[in-house]
């Protein structure tokens, strides 16, 4: 979200935020010459609608807390770690909705889980696997999941994310793993025995040690529910986040004559968006892992 990579749409508002997709190919075919060709048009493009989530993070500040400070130095370092710990808060009500199985019209993150599983007459971005048929009767819109009980290894995430797999050549599998530090561990053990893996030096700087196993960069994630591992295309994946809801800070405001009547000051900080995706059958999720 930091780094705007993958899919990243600014809305300037609505009900719903209507993501492009492209799910069956147009008219055409050999032909010979002199023949008659068609010049119809196949209806290939639709959308998923995903509903705006809403998270904040407060910081209130009494006024008996500033009265307690040395000096106006002490008061900005108050008012900095409030607004750190607002900020603090509003990140990890995203992150530990990140892999949720909410439906589309809950208040919160649409999440990889109902993503990447379930039913196929439940609706996800706004659309049912059932109700999206190609023309080769084929379902672009259906869930990728494995629910089988098995111990994690090589040939299963290489398995998983062939399952996923939308084209030949780059970007036509999941490049990014995300799985529990539990899982993770056991992957690092197995590759670096094999030696069957380099390191991630980008998300190094940024202070995560992640692996990269045929493509794909593998970190583990204290949110991610436990035996799950998520294989995620990172060009089919990314946030809509309405114009003014990017961690947006309000004024600080009197409490003093609200109708709390508490003596201090009080602040918000908003994030406004949701979780999208733009091709749901180029990731995959499996369950049950050890």
């Amino acid at each position: 979200m930091d780094k705007k990579k993958g899919l990243f749409e600014r809305p300037n508002g609505g009900l719903k935020y209507r993501i492009p997709l492209e799910y069956d190919g147009q008219e055409g075919g050999f032909y010979s010459r002199g023949e008659v060709l068609s010049s119809d048009s196949a209806e290939i493009l639709n959308a998923a609608y995903f509903w705006p989530k809403h998270a904040y993070g407060n910081a209130t500040i009494y006024r008996s807390d500033e009265q307690e400070c040395s000096g106006e130095y002490a008061e900005v370092q108050l008012v900095q770690q409030h607004i750190g710990a607002a900020q603090k808060t509003c990140r990890k009500k995203i992150a530990s909705s990140i892999y949720a199985s909410n439906t589309d019209n809950a208040k919160e993150i649409t999440g990889l889980t109902s993503c990447c599983f379930g039913t196929s007459s439940v609706a996800y971005g706004g659309i049912a696997e059932d109700d999206l048929v190609s023309a080769d009767g084929t379902k672009p819109w259906a869930a990728v999941d494995t629910t089988t009980v098995e111990a994690i290894s090589l040939a299963v995430l290489r398995t998983l994310r062939t399952s996923a797999k939308i084209s030949d050549g780059p970007g036509g599998k999941p490049d990014v793993g995300v799985t529990t530090e539990a899982l993770f561990n056991v992957v690092s053990g197995i590759l670096q025995v094999q030696q069957r893996f380099t390191e991630d030096k980008d998300t190094a700087k940024a202070g995560f040690t992640n692996l990269v196993f045929e493509g794909m960069t593998i970190a583990a994630d204290d949110f991610c529910p436990s035996g799950y591992f998520f294989a995620i295309n990172s060009k089919h994946y990314g946030w809509a986040i309405h114009k003014d809801g990017f961690f947006q800070r309000t004024p600080w405001g009197d409490l003093t004559n609200a109708p709390s009547g508490v003596a201090g000051k009080t602040m918000k900080i908003f994030w406004d968006g949701n979780q999208v995706v733009n091709n749901r059958k180029s990731h995959a999720g499996h369950s049950n892992l050890s």
